[in-house]
């Protein structure tokens, strides 16, 4: 028996910075894990990958997969799980269930053939065998498209069957954004030729039209020049500076020794730059080498890659630490994927995305390329899309934030922790005066939320279980987590 001693308040304390003793008290019981990893159900909506205490998970995604939760047992304040939870998230987060194909990088023999004829090929030959090689798409069950929320389900499943099993109507904890918003919205801009630099300040006049903010990422060598009044044009309109690959050749992560030769520039770069955050070229990327970088976050592992040259994601709409480096993750489609894979030119899946991503406030991550929006058609898509995220963030409560505040929040929230004072909770910290308390609680079978008004709010320890009146709840608290429907309170 897997006691919870090693798992003193676990993945719940992490991902909902919630008071350990609350998590302590119902103390996880995870049977010994046997048999080889695969993949299994909990809940219609969220496929996990790892072991089974009791059986082997299937090998492979398709089909119909053992569900679990019948498996999952409450026994005198104890919930007992048919797997390690922390092995299925970070299986899911780190991309491990694609084995060797989620590490390889461009090293098979179809990729370098590409990339060594690909600086020859026009765009129209490129479009036609990226559009071979991504048939069928739309078939693969997993990760989920459009948006994978997989790790996001399970932490809050575990957190209902916490408070099943404590028998307490709420549980305190930090809320996911600073002053009580929603979500976060981001955007972020790969510039990929000397076209999309040139345009680069066009671009920022667009942002800038709707009070939204950008990451610029630019490729320090061979594909443009990038001079210090290109960078200093882009930091004094209170815009950001990152570090896109080194050459944007493809092979970054061929090899570990290239690799390491490659990010000891790449890094000095950075430093160059005054940037602090990095994003792989055509998203290839390697977790596993990630120790690498000296940047305070990456951004190259996508939520469902179904789109994208290499495959897998990390199934979260939620920052996560990989070490010290904050992985801030895209879970938007590319504008390239839209415009040119699916020939589509309007912003219903940007919305469709948006809408799934709000309802678990989550983050909404963009890249749109200078490059591909020159043109009137897709710049006006562009603009109908930052149209939408400026309705979200005035009408919504949606933070819309660089990827540095992104990365100094996430930072000072995992820092922070919720004291209880005798007369009630308050959250100690750095950037304690954006924090809010929030309350996980049961209504009808459902999880909702709800968040004080302010950081100064108080509860008493007597009321602490008991819903408090006068708390704002945001839209769409509330969610079925058996089923996978949703509903919102009112």
């Amino acid at each position: 028996m897997h006691d919870s001693d090693e798992f003193p308040g676990g993945p719940l304390a992490v991902y909902f910075r919630c008071p350990d003793d609350f998590v302590k008290a119902v103390r996880f019981a995870l049977p010994a894990a046997g048999g080889s990893a695969g993949y299994f159900a909990f809940g219609p909506e969220t496929t996990l990958y790892g072991r089974l205490a009791k059986q082997l998970a299937a090998a492979s995604p398709d089909g119909l997969l053992h569900d679990v939760r019948p498996d999952v047992a409450i026994d005198n304040g104890v919930v007992q799980l048919p797997f390690d939870p922390q092995e299925a998230i970070t299986n899911l987060r780190h991309e491990a269930y694609m084995g060797g194909a989620a590490r390889s990088g461009t090293q098979s023999l179809t990729a370098k053939i590409y990339y060594f004829f690909r600086p020859l090929l026009p765009v129209s030959a490129r479009k036609h065998l990226q559009k071979i090689r991504l048939r069928n798409w739309d078939r693969r069950p997993f990760p989920r498209w459009p948006v994978d929320l997989s790790v996001d389900n399970l932490h809050e499943q575990l957190l209902l069957l916490t408070l099943r099993a404590s028998g307490a109507q709420r549980i305190p904890f930090i809320w996911f954004w600073p002053d009580g918003k929603s979500a976060c919205a981001m955007m972020s801009h790969d510039v990929e030729t000397q076209a999309g630099r040139d345009f680069c300040t066009t671009l920022m006049d667009l942002d800038d039209s709707r009070g939204i903010k950008g990451s610029f990422n630019v490729i320090p060598e061979e594909r443009y020049d990038v001079p210090q009044s290109f960078i200093d044009s882009i930091l004094s309109r209170g815009h950001e500076v990152a570090v896109h690959d080194l050459n944007h050749d493809g092979h970054l992560y061929d090899n570990r020794a290239q690799f390491v030769e490659r990010v000891a520039k790449i890094n000095e770069y950075g430093r160059k730059f005054g940037a602090n955050g990095f994003r792989a070229g055509v998203l290839y990327r390697n977790q596993d080498w990630f120790d690498q970088f000296q940047f305070a976050y990456d951004m190259s592992v996508p939520n469902v890659a179904h789109l994208d040259p290499q495959r897998g994601g990390c199934c979260t709409v939620m920052p996560y630490f990989i070490g010290d480096l904050l992985e801030i993750p895209l879970t938007d489609i590319q504008d390239y994927s839209l415009f040119n894979i699916l020939n589509e030119y309007s912003t219903d899946i940007w919305k469709r995305q948006t809408a799934i991503i709000l309802a678990r406030h989550g983050l909404m991550s963009f890249i749109v390329h200078p490059d591909y929006i020159i043109e009137p058609r897709a710049r006006a898509t562009f603009e109908a899309l930052l149209d939408h995220l400026a309705q979200l963030r005035d009408t919504e409560d949606v933070w819309t934030a660089l990827p540095r505040e992104i990365n100094e929040w996430w930072r000072q929230r995992a820092a922070m922790q919720l004291v209880n004072t005798g007369g009630g909770w308050r959250i100690a910290g750095a950037g304690v005066e954006r924090a809010r308390i929030a309350w996980a609680t049961e209504v009808d079978g459902k999880l909702s939320y709800s968040v004080e008004p302010s950081p100064a709010t108080a509860v008493p320890p007597s009321e602490q279980f008991q819903f408090l009146q006068g708390s704002r709840l945001l839209p769409g608290r509330m969610r079925v987590l058996e089923d996978g429907s949703s509903a919102e309170i009112a």
